[in-house]
């Protein structure tokens, strides 16, 4: 698994992609570090089953872009 911070809070988490659709997530630190979780775990806040914070989603997608993640068989496809 690889380390990726959060471009926004600094929270790091570890993450691991078996496919470009598929991506293992584990956090490393109590999820209320993200203040974007915590604002959706108040009680008068839908939310999902799987809670999901956008800025950490779009470092993990940026890591991968930036190689720092790799995706298994997609090696060969870098220019």
């Amino acid at each position: 698994m690889h380390p990726v911070s959060c471009r926004r809070c600094g929270t790091c988490v570890l993450v691991k992609k078996n496919s470009l659709a598929h991506t293992e997530i584990q956090w490393t630190t109590d999820t209320s570090a993200c203040a974007e979780l915590w604002r959706d775990h108040r009680p008068d806040v839908m939310h999902s089953v799987t809670p999901t914070c956008e800025a950490m989603r779009g470092s993990v997608e940026q890591a991968v872009r930036d190689g720092l993640v790799p995706v298994p068989g997609e090696e060969e496809r870098v220019p």
